[in-house]
């Protein structure tokens, strides 16, 4: 569904995800159907981008098909040499080559200042993984393009952060309209109080949401 990055010091455990899916049974008996449905929390798994290259992608992939992004990202990721090109490398593109390859003039802008502070060191994964979730936020805001839903989506999918509630995102409150059988679909401040019991799991539970409205 989603992808993962090195997001955690290799010094630090990643969550447990079994104890995350047995806590979150026992204190939610309607997740717990999703949770016995869906099986095992798959958030651990993925790929190993760096991320830097997360960002990328997700500025190249915004407001686009997955198929369109997939193909504007190859192109720009063979500009810059292939592979897992590094920040350099795109900041020596040229913004027309940029702009041919897909990416529209404000998303040129977006990748550049993503690979100019890369460069300069204000963009380092070493130290975003200490910060706590809303410094996390914070910090990855700064870049141009990436909003607070994306921030979220990184802490949660890449850098496995076990406890963030994306309230903004539109499919996680109807998935869990669905799931709790509401009549409306639940405004942020009634899912926070719904999703109280999850944590200190709730990026979990969130999760489970997600898989179980994939699997409609």
């Amino acid at each position: 569904m989603h992808r993962r990055a090195v997001g955690y010091d290799p010094a630090m455990s990643p969550p447990d995800y079994t104890r995350a899916r047995r806590d979150l049974a026992r204190r939610d008996p309607v997740l717990a159907g999703v949770i016995r449905r869906v099986g095992a929390c798959r958030l651990g798994q993925g790929d190993h981008r760096s991320l830097f290259h997360v960002l990328l992608g997700t500025i190249v992939s915004q407001q686009l098909s997955a198929k369109a992004a997939a193909t504007i990202h190859g192109r720009v990721v063979a500009l810059a040499g292939g592979g897992s090109p590094t920040p350099q490398a795109i900041l020596s593109l040229e913004p027309a080559a940029l702009r041919a390859a897909g990416l529209s003039t404000r998303k040129v802008e977006y990748v550049r200042d993503l690979a100019g502070r890369a460069v300069a060191g204000t963009l380092a994964a070493r130290h975003i993984v200490h910060l706590s979730d809303e410094d996390a936020i914070a910090e990855l805001v700064r870049v141009r393009g990436i909003g607070r839903w994306s921030a979220e989506m990184v802490l949660i999918f890449h850098l496995l952060r076990p406890d963030v509630l994306p309230l903004d995102d539109v499919s996680l409150l109807n998935a869990a309209q669905r799931v709790y059988g509401l009549r409306t679909r639940p405004t942020p401040a009634r899912f926070t109080r719904l999703a109280e019991p999850w944590r200190p799991w709730r990026s979990v539970g969130c999760w489970y949401l997600w898989a179980a409205a994939d699997g409609d």
